[in-house]
């Protein structure tokens, strides 16, 4: 992040920036600016290594992934890119792949030529390379490259130099080339990712946006660091995310949704609560601030797992556990909850529901760029400056308020004073979120 944002609770910050604090009832929170990004870190076969790739929905994924979007190797991206029945799906995947120990490229030498795949991991196994000899002219050859009995490549040369890398794979050595009948790369290697690895990762992810990151693992280190991760960028940096995760031990977090059951989809495919993160995180970041995934179906699944009794739902519930219920063939969610559960004086119950964390995140994120942007070093710190401030933030909430995400909402509601500091502003604000109808209660009288 290049500028200071975060939470506050006294005036004591050194770097310029945009500093919010949340408190339940009154000091909460231009444009409204769009949601749908997601981020998450996978160990793949294919692809650049330690580096973000910006996947969006509907594009070619085989040059991040080495797999169309109907392999299996891509189940987790078409579940992140699923939306729900209510819900549009994430507009953006910030794919990175971490580094691993003892990965190899696959290679192959043909004569004089070596091939050698474009990156490591155990795709490059599925690369052949067909040399045939030409008639015409004399001592020249056609080198296809072949992924999968698919030609992706074909080029002509007479001597190994001729030869251009193409996407899968990269071309050395000297020397006329050879014949030869087709033969694959070998010894391509996934390896195996370390701790250190995922470090990497939150370190070249944090500069970038993005409303949801989801972690499928089970390592109870990782889980740490990316809890940890999610509540420091949020208090420190001003980005405001959720973080998506599986099996976590009491993460109490408004920043952290901890998801609790499995799934089976309609083709027999088991996925656990782990990859049930997937969709969650998709599903999460592609939801606006005004929409609610309670009772939200998750498309193509048929049945949850475990199945719970009335009792169990309550208690998962209770220690903000997100989990799914089964009804009539389809799979719903059955409260779209966080992980917090201890509430204090500023941060109560309403924070508990994602419903309201996306219209807060909304409101800080907007906040933070666009203000930083347009204020911050550039409108004067005095009347008619906080002024300016004030009407920016009282339009932007009255569209919030159009569009069902607070209610009650007065201009009397913002407050732009003078800070303690020459060049410092404070903005009180109070705002109402409004929820949606999850409780129905109905009597019935027979007479």
């Amino acid at each position: 992040m290049t500028m200071a944002g975060g939470t506050w609770a006294s005036q004591n910050k050194i770097r310029p920036g945009v500093y919010i604090r949340f408190k339940s009832n009154a000091g909460l929170g231009l444009t409204v600016g769009d949601r749908g990004t997601v981020t998450i870190c996978e160990p793949l076969s294919w692809g650049p290594v330690a580096q973000v790739m910006e996947i969006e929905a509907g594009m070619d994924v085989t040059p991040y992934t080495g797999y169309d979007i109907t392999s299996p190797k891509n189940l987790f991206l078409r579940e992140i890119f699923k939306g729900s029945n209510r819900t549009a799906a994430p507009r953006k995947v910030l794919l990175y792949r971490p580094t691993a120990s003892s990965s190899a490229k696959a290679t192959v030498t043909i004569g004089t030529l070596v091939v050698t795949a474009k990156y490591p991991g155990a795709r490059g196994n599925d690369i052949s390379i067909v040399v045939s000899e030409l008639t015409e002219p004399a001592n020249t050859f056609t080198v296809s490259t072949v992924v999968d009995g698919e030609i992706v490549d074909q080029q002509t040369g007479k001597k190994a130099e001729d030869l251009a890398n193409n996407q899968w794979v990269d071309f050395s050595g000297t020397g006329a080339l050879t014949a030869d009948s087709g033969k694959s790369l070998a010894s391509g290697a996934d390896g195996d990712v370390q701790s250190a690895a995922w470090s990497a990762y939150l370190q070249t992810i944090e500069p970038y946006k993005f409303d949801v990151m989801i972690y499928d693992g089970s390592d109870t280190t990782v889980q740490s660091a990316m809890i940890a991760f999610a509540k420091r960028v949020a208090e420190d940096a001003g980005q405001y995310t959720q973080l998506v995760a599986a099996g976590l031990t009491a993460p109490d977090s408004r920043f952290v949704i901890n998801v609790d059951s499995g799934v089976v989809l309609s083709d027999g495919t088991a996925l656990t609560p782990q990859k049930c993160t997937w969709w969650v995180g998709g599903a999460q970041a592609g939801a606006l601030y005004n929409q609610s995934l309670t009772y939200a179906q998750y498309p193509g699944a048929v049945s949850a797992t475990p199945l719970m009794t009335n009792s169990q739902y309550e208690a998962a519930l209770q220690a903000g556990k997100l989990v799914f219920f089964a009804e009539d063939g389809q799979v719903k969610v059955k409260q779209d909850i966080n992980s917090l559960v201890t509430y204090t004086t500023d941060i109560s119950e309403p924070f508990h529901k994602n419903r309201v964390m996306r219209l807060l995140n909304t409101i800080a994120n907007d906040i933070y760029r666009q203000f930083s942007d347009s204020y911050i070093g550039v409108v004067n710190n005095n009347e008619d400056g906080r002024a300016q401030f004030k009407a920016a933030i009282v339009g932007y909430l009255l569209d919030i308020q159009a569009n069902g995400g607070i209610q009650n909402f007065e201009a009397a509601d913002v407050e732009v004073l003078a800070g303690e500091a020459i060049d410092a502003i404070v903005v009180n604000l109070a705002i109402q979120p409004v929820d949606s109808v999850e409780k129905v209660y109905i009597a019935i009288t027979v007479n």
